[in-house]
């Protein structure tokens, strides 16, 4: 029985019928390349496409609307008016509800995207922070239900903020149902996963693959309990899905399409590099993982035309711009500046940051960045070692040395970081830590406040859009009451989610304090950008500021350039004014709101930003 079904009378939709004339073409294409050659294949299909029809009827006029809205301005996420803020719900707000009553303070700051970290059923203990999903049609009791997630969408909307929500897509909690069905033996949800009876093929295909969460269990495989291994990248607790297997797609289309209904703007495709599996190889970023991501793509443009997909893939630099395509993920985050920006910090010299903006920023049309200072997550040192090497830097000891400095174990280090997942083996590390705690306000750095506002003006201002994680505009600290919670002990993580900082919040106008200052510098950040419309788009050009502790780079439109500076050194540095010959004319400091005559020389404050709009005539 399908969808349709339930609605046999129902008269042929038009728009639905065009949308499906035009792309059903294409995902049946794509299909075919991964699934074509099984008996079976018409009949997929042909469900799929009914899912997709009786999810169309499902869908409200508003949503259709805001369709129709978002086909005619294709590029409208470009927009230098886009600000994010992330959040946990329980964490930041309660629940729901909670949510609902932030709107105001998000308007406030100038939010027009919102991504709420995994609100879905979870295990109550084993929930990896709720990437453990055990349902995508019910949201954890403790946070609301499923209509008040509507009703936020809806007053979200209203407000003019986009809905940001994760779809867990590689695997589900071991007590989904399809879990516990698989678990007990029912041969079509066992076909669900990837279970074998003993360990003949697991350890056939872990001879490939790598461990991602040593401290968790070794290899890629765990035992049920009665003899069968089952695939689990992640923790033991969370089963990987069988790609191979059309059902599953079919099955997780359905889940989309659901969470588009209840107003979701964007999903946020965790683990993307892993859905695809070949005996033989990694197991990562193979072709079939991209066929997955158009198909799903080409289901959302026949059901959900305005859903759009976030990639989240930390692997190599080269690996992760894979993923960013208008038919793939329209946007992805930016692992790569972020990381640098850190080292940049640790070192005082951008040099490898500079070598990214350079090489690795552009992307496709119709495509950007979510430029972030640091997520809910740990920072890996994501660069490639090719790169370094250009520099005489060796990637192995240059992550070492970041790790010994962001958790304070370097001579001069300013940062209260904490490692997550350190390989006895490897050595590898990675660090967590809110951004405050990171850059030395824990510890009452005199440079701390400067440090974070120069982060955050690199996310603002290099195209895409910027991502705040919400409590760190007003200086929220590291959070070690994780350790006394049996629950998240093991996961030093927690250490930079911590709980609404209600005392920061209330001294965010209050210009003597931590939190005044950092909240007036993003303000006024957001602010500029908000009004410069060479801050849309992502299109950068690197200036040379003739200094090897300053990043330079410029921000070209319609009417002009932007030149933004980036002093790393704890010290003032002077420019000389010969590097600003091709702009004679002088500028003004958009931040400041002041004349800057660099004809002789610029300085540039210990950790000072400018963000100057050159003059081109008198």
């Amino acid at each position: 029985m399908t969808h349709r079904d339930s609605i046999p009378h129902e008269a042929p939709d038009a728009e639905f019928e065009a949308r499906l004339a035009a792309h059903l073409p294409g995902l049946t294409d794509l299909l075919t390349q991964i699934y074509g050659d099984r008996d079976d294949f018409t009949a997929q299909l042909e469900h799929l496409v009914e899912v997709a029809r009786a999810s169309w009827a499902d869908r409200s006029p508003d949503l259709k609307a805001l369709d129709r809205a978002r086909e005619s301005d294709q590029d409208w996420y470009l927009s230098n008016r886009m600000l994010g803020g992330v959040c946990y719900v329980d964490r930041y707000a309660t629940d729901l509800e909670g949510v609902r009553a932030k709107i105001p303070y998000f308007r406030e700051l100038g939010l027009t995207y919102l991504h709420l970290m995994p609100l879905f059923l979870a295990p109550e203990e084993n929930s990896d922070g709720g990437y453990a999903v055990s349902s995508y049609r019910e949201v954890s009791p403790a946070l609301g239900d499923m209509d008040q997630l509507r009703a936020l969408a809806a007053d979200l909307r209203d407000a003019g903020i986009s809905l940001v929500v994760d779809f867990i897509f590689n695997h589900t909690s071991n007590e989904h149902e399809w879990a516990v069905k698989a678990a007990a033996g029912e041969e079509e949800f066992e076909n669900y996963y990837w279970v074998f009876p003993d360990r003949t093929m697991p350890d056939a295909y872990e001879r490939t693959t790598r461990e991602i969460f040593p401290d968790d269990h070794p290899g890629s495989f765990v035992p049920m309990g009665d003899g069968r291994w089952i695939w689990a990248t992640f923790y033991s607790f969370q089963w990987d899905l069988n790609y191979s297997n059309p059902a599953v797609f079919t099955a997780m289309a359905g889940e989309m399409l659901f969470l588009a209904n209840v107003g979701v703007d964007f999903l946020r495709m965790d683990a993307v590099a892993f859905i695809w599996k070949r005996l033989g190889t990694t197991c990562e970023s193979l072709p079939e993982a991209h066929l997955l991501l158009r198909a799903f793509n080409a289901v959302c443009r026949i059901a959900a035309p305005s859903l759009l997909f976030k990639s989240e893939a930390i692997v190599h630099p080269d690996e992760v711009v894979q993923y960013i395509d208008a038919s793939e993920c329209q946007i992805s985050y930016n692992p790569l500046q972020m990381a640098l920006t850190w080292e940049a910090l640790a070192t005082r010299d951008p040099k490898l940051l500079r070598q990214a903006l350079g090489r690795r920023h552009e992307l496709p049309a119709h495509t950007a960045w979510v430029n972030y200072v640091r997520s809910h997550d740990d920072i890996g040192w994501t660069f490639a070692d090719e790169d370094a090497a250009e520099f005489g830097i060796d990637g192995f000891d240059h992550r070492r040395f970041l790790n010994d400095f962001y958790t304070g174990g370097f001579e001069g280090s300013f940062a209260d970081g904490v490692p997550f997942q350190t390989n006895p083996e490897t050595g590898d590390s990675r660090i967590a830590g809110t951004t405050a705690s990171l850059t030395g306000l824990e510890r009452h750095d005199d440079g701390a406040v400067a440090r974070i506002l120069l982060a955050h003006s690199i996310a603002l201002s290099t195209g895409g859009i910027p991502l705040l994680y919400l409590g760190d505009e007003v200086g929220q600290l590291n959070d070690y009451s994780y350790l006394q919670d049996p629950a998240l002990e093991m996961d030093s993580r927690w250490v930079n989610r911590p709980r609404y900082p209600a005392e920061a919040y209330a001294q965010r106008t209050d210009p003597t304090t931590d939190a005044g200052r950092i909240h007036a510098g993003l303000r006024r950040m957001i602010e500029v950008r908000k009004a410069e419309p060479e801050f849309a788009g992502g299109r950068l050009i690197p200036f040379d500021a003739g200094h090897s502790q300053v990043l330079g780079y410029q921000r070209p439109g319609e009417h002009g350039v932007l030149l933004m500076l980036v002093n790393f050194s704890e010290d003032p540095v002077r420019l000389s004014g010969r590097i600003f010959g091709s702009f004679p004319m002088g500028a003004v400091d958009l931040i400041m709101g002041a004349e800057i005559d660099w004809s002789a020389h610029l300085d540039l404050p210990a950790h000072g930003v400018l963000w100057a709009r050159p003059h081109t005539h008198r």
